[in-house]
């Protein structure tokens, strides 16, 4: 049985807008991290179907709500599905199918010690080398935490907010605290 409803995603290649170029360039734009490797992999060569498989089944939603934020050119069949079409007539977004980000602490580890081997500065590598020598979890997310917090140090402003931004989304949520309460260097200054 065929469902005349049911969204397929469009087969024309995602391209990005210069918006989008300009967004990735200067990692300013509020794009979490999702949403920053949907527009790396829009390269104008992969359709939308083939970024269905490399990032997972909300993709579509995800591609509509770049292409409605201007990150990403018009996609032929993307304005002739339904949910496109009620929020079109209603002037809202279409809604996002709900999904549960998978967090994890092996994955905030990996990610902070790629942002601190992009680092020159020897106390990147220090903090590095007790990130990946840390042995159990409370070891790790102790590092974590003291290697966003000395990112400031070597790098330029808001660049550690951004590495912090990107590990609170895959953080698991009983450490979330941890890190909402870590006060980085500067920004002590811009709250007092």
């Amino acid at each position: 049985m065929l469902h005349a409803c049911r969204w397929k995603p469009p087969s024309v290649p995602a391209r990005k807008t210069e918006l989008a170029h300009r967004a990735l360039a200067t990692h300013g734009a509020s794009l979490d991290l999702r949403q920053r490797r949907a527009l790396i992999l829009c390269d104008g060569r992969r359709t939308a179907i083939e970024l269905t498989r490399m990032l997972g089944a909300d993709t579509p939603a995800l591609l509509l709500q770049l292409q409605a934020l201007g990150y990403l050119d018009a996609l032929d069949t993307v304005a002739s599905t339904p949910a496109h079409d009620a929020a079109a007539q209603t002037g809202t977004p279409a809604s996002t199918p709900a999904t549960t980000r998978r967090r994890s602490l092996s994955a905030a580890r990996i990610y902070v010690q790629g942002m601190l081997e992009l680092q020159r500065a020897p106390a990147a590598l220090a903090l590095r080398a007790r990130l990946v020598g840390s042995a159990d979890e409370a070891a790790t997310m102790s590092a974590i935490l003291d290697a966003i917090a000395g990112l400031p140090a070597f790098t330029k402003p808001g660049y550690a907010a951004r590495v912090r931004e990107r590990v609170a989304e895959v953080l698991p949520e009983p450490h979330l605290p941890a890190l909402a309460a870590l006060v980085l260097e500067g920004e002590a200054d811009a709250v007092a």
